[in-house]
């Protein structure tokens, strides 16, 4: 049984375990057994002997007061005062007194009983350590290679140590993957499921990914010199882009579209070409809803709580509100306001009264 101690290395270094989370382990799984082979209703403890290398096991016990009730319960784990100063005359009422339990002495059902402990808690472990490192993941790109495809459309995809899914609610409309395929996505969801599996939920919809994308294709977001303050999108359609950079020298759009496009055309490209407009950021609401607008011009934005309503012309009108009122949509998911389009000389645009509720439209394309 002492061996135990030699192969807590090699248990930590094969599994890419921290050591003192193996220990722990092995002391769990012992304590565990020893349970198991004298009886629940003993207290138990385990340490490591270093300078030996060897695993010890003990049973503690309580010293209580000569009167102490709990010592008329059918428990071992209480002794007297008097009979504790006979076995160690400095013990005091509160103290624990320990007894070594040989280890030899469990046999051959201990030793199984032990391994299958020590199995199953370093699998816990290891399920542990993957749960936290893909919870840490959330909002990253990642890539791996599709393993199947269910009845549902829900994409199984295989990335490193574990089986994710990309369902089909987080595709972007018209695609379709085949196995063998090699799909980026971004981590939307890391979660335990009723079999008490890890689960790790996949996106391709979701403004997180567009902006995973450009993280990867433009390296002044990447080094932080630009920043993507805000995204929209409808999935497959079209997005929108709100920039900033922190360098008075960057250009915070021009650095995201590249020269002649090339750099959002490439993640345009990986979006099933979704159209994507790319806007410089301004903290000024007026300034901001304006831009978001775009291609339209806008002759004047007034704020009024969280409604921005939006001066233009007649013939700017159905720029703003564009095909399908796709990009006043956009603008409104963008800058959090609702939108509503006055033309100038007139009433209220009717009901392109594109009162739109951001807050419903990102319930509607994703987080």
């Amino acid at each position: 049984m002492e061996k135990v101690i030699d192969i807590i290395e090699s248990i930590a270094n094969e599994k890419g375990l921290m050591i003192n989370e193996v220990k722990d382990t092995v002391k769990l799984s012992l304590e565990r057994t020893a349970k198991r082979i004298y009886g629940e209703q003993y207290e138990y403890e385990t340490q490591i002997d270093e300078k030996r290398k060897i695993l010890q096991l003990f049973q503690k016990v309580l010293v209580v007061s000569d009167n102490d009730d709990r010592l008329n319960s059918d428990s071992e784990n209480y002794i007297n005062i008097k009979e504790a100063k006979e076995i160690d005359p400095n013990a005091e009422i509160g103290d624990e007194l320990r007894y070594e339990l040989p280890l030899d002495n469990l046999g051959r059902t201990a030793a199984a009983t032990l391994q299958k402990e020590l199995e199953y808690h370093i699998q816990r472990l290891l399920e542990q350590q993957i749960f936290e490192k893909y919870k840490n993941k959330i909002g990253k790109c990642v890539h791996g290679m599709v393993t199947s495809v269910d009845k549902e459309e829900n994409t199984y995809i295989d990335i490193n140590e574990i089986r994710c899914v990309l369902p089909r609610k987080n595709r972007i409309k018209g695609e379709k993957f085949k196995v063998g395929n090699v799909v980026k996505s971004v981590i939307r969801k890391v979660f335990i499921d009723k079999s008490k599996r890890i689960t790790v939920e996949l996106s391709r919809t979701s403004p997180r990914f567009l902006e995973a994308l450009l993280e990867l294709e433009v390296p002044e977001i990447k080094d932080g010199t630009v920043i993507v303050q805000k995204s929209a999108r409808i999935p497959g359609d079209r997005a929108k882009l709100a920039v900033a950079s922190l360098h008075p020298n960057v250009d915070a759009v021009g650095a995201t579209v590249g020269t002649k496009g090339v750099r959002i055309n490439a993640i345009s490209k990986e979006l099933h070409n979704e159209t994507i407009d790319c806007i410089e950021y301004s903290t000024v609401p007026e300034i901001f809803i304006a831009r978001a607008l775009n291609p339209a011009v806008i002759s004047n934005v007034k704020i009024d709580g969280k409604k921005g309503k939006v001066m233009l012309s007649a013939e700017q009108k159905s720029k703003a509100i564009g095909k399908n009122g796709i990009n006043i949509r956009l603008a409104s998911m963008l800058t959090g306001y609702e939108i509503e389009l006055i033309e100038e000389n007139s009433k209220k645009v009717g009901e392109t009264k594109t009162a739109i509720d951001p807050n419903a439209l990102k319930a509607l394309f994703g987080d």
